[in-house]
């Protein structure tokens, strides 16, 4: 793609990079095809391309954002299928991040909208506020109906059914802390505790550390570790996002000094993608920048990490046959494919793949709340491929995943962590009945 940027406009590092993105792009279309919005809405301007086209307009003339960059900005999932289908390598990613911090810079929401976006920055990624909000959630549910036909309130009434009825009580292994391997050492990694997964589900995390002990590896949790800033890097919000970032960066390099690190393991795709982008993020802090990439290069995500073990038999093969939904940020952010859907086949289980697999479910961090007809539409056609794969068991890498199917399918949803310890001779996932049939046990 031509562009036409003066050499005052490409003295700023933000915009050269941009542009070097833009210039990659052939306007070949593949990217139409994976694309959710454009695949669910049929318009040019909802899909890779045609956002590319409002980015290079409004970054070339150096002006702000207006309303109808915004809205097809804001429908954009961030899933990254375009990624995964372009022949030219363009890194969307980092533009459309770009454009966000431009949006979040230039353009003034209605007052609404900026109330409901300060309050998912100012809540969700800090557990305890988000414990409370949960608390609360029950006192808004018989507004949801009235919240409903309000246009400008409709993310309110999307959180609200999103709320789960109960959540679970604070674990303790979030606190930091070393948890020892069992017998002979076999690694030593740090976890990241993470924000809203560790109050939706902070069973995941528990059982990634009963699972990677058992094996010999030595788990810890660093003190000063906190959210990954994923949520408010994908809001514009950038200032917090490299804040974020510095804080874990600066958490991680301390356990690092204290006896080194062989990887930090991520439970959560969507924060991996992030975590693994820190070198990208912070690369023009001359402080931050060479630590940061070093923590990205020691993140993985927890089925990439137990792929590079040499795992024994498992104790028992449930031969339970598990549909496998692959996190966007799994497949697409982080490009890993393989390692779950083989660690769950050697633990015993019949894995099954349901159709259009490289579509978005539609929850996609925020994206639930503040565009909840269009992710309701990708949610009911992830299901319904993941029902006709005639599975017991959904699988999957990401608490947005988890939370978003789990609404309104009609099987478990569990993260692949869960089934992996249950073979391994953990305990058998919470919610997953015992009429399920097990091969061996």
């Amino acid at each position: 793609m031509q562009t036409n940027f003066s050499a005052a406009q490409l003295a700023d590092p933000h915009v050269a990079e941009s542009e070097k993105i833009l210039r990659k792009c052939v306007h070949c279309g593949f990217c139409t095809a994976t694309c959710p919005t454009y695949v669910t809405l049929g318009n040019e301007l909802d899909s890779p391309r045609g956002r590319i086209y409002l980015i290079k307009d409004m970054l070339e003339n150096g002006r702000p954002a207006d309303k109808e960059i915004v809205t097809h900005i804001d429908r954009c999932l961030s899933c990254l299928a375009c990624m995964t289908t372009c022949p030219s390598g363009v890194n969307y990613m980092h533009l459309v991040d770009h454009a966000r911090a431009h949006i979040q810079e230039t353009y003034k929401r209605p007052l609404l909208d900026r109330l409901t976006r300060a309050m998912l920055a100012s809540v969700l990624p800090y557990p305890s506020r988000f414990r409370t909000a949960l608390k609360l959630a029950g006192l808004g549910r018989p507004f949801i109906g009235l919240f409903e036909k309000l246009p400008a309130l409709k993310p309110v009434a999307a959180m609200l059914k999103l709320a789960p009825s109960s959540i679970p009580p604070a674990s303790p292994m979030a606190s930091p802390g070393t948890h020892a391997g069992q017998g002979a050492k076999r690694g030593r990694v740090a976890i990241l505790t993470g924000c809203a997964q560790s109050v939706l589900d902070p069973a995941i995390n528990e059982t990634t550390i009963s699972l990677l002990t058992r094996l010999g590896v030595e788990v810890v949790v660093p003190v000063g570790e906190g959210c990954c800033g994923a949520l408010v890097h994908h809001m514009g919000r950038e200032e917090a996002a490299l804040a974020s970032a510095r804080q874990n960066v600066d958490a991680w390099t301390n356990a690092i000094e204290k006896g080194g690190l062989d990887a930090i393991v991520i439970t959560a795709s969507g924060c991996g993608t992030t975590i693994k982008d820190y070198g990208f993020m912070l690369r023009l802090d001359p402080v931050y920048a060479e630590k940061a990439a070093r923590v990205s290069a020691l993140a993985r995500d927890i089925t990439e990490y137990l792929a590079g073990l040499d795992l024994p038999e498992p104790v028992r093969k449930p031969g339970t046959i598990v549909a496998y939904h692959s996190a966007c940020s799994m497949q697409h952010g982080q490009k890993i494919t393989r390692q779950p859907k083989e660690l769950l086949i050697k633990a015993g289980f019949v894995v099954r793949e349901p159709r259009e697999g490289h579509l978005c479910c539609g929850s996609a961090g925020t994206y639930n709340i503040l565009q909840s007809e269009i992710s309701a539409k990708l949610r009911d056609r992830k299901v319904k491929n993941i029902e006709a794969t005639g599975a017991s068991i959904v699988a999957t890498g990401n608490i947005g995943c988890i939370t978003q199917i789990a609404s309104v399918a009609k099987l478990p949803v569990v993260h692949t962590i869960k089934l992996l310890d249950w073979a391994y001779g953990g305990p058998k996932p919470e919610g997953v009945s015992d009429k399920i049939p097990l091969a061996a046990e």
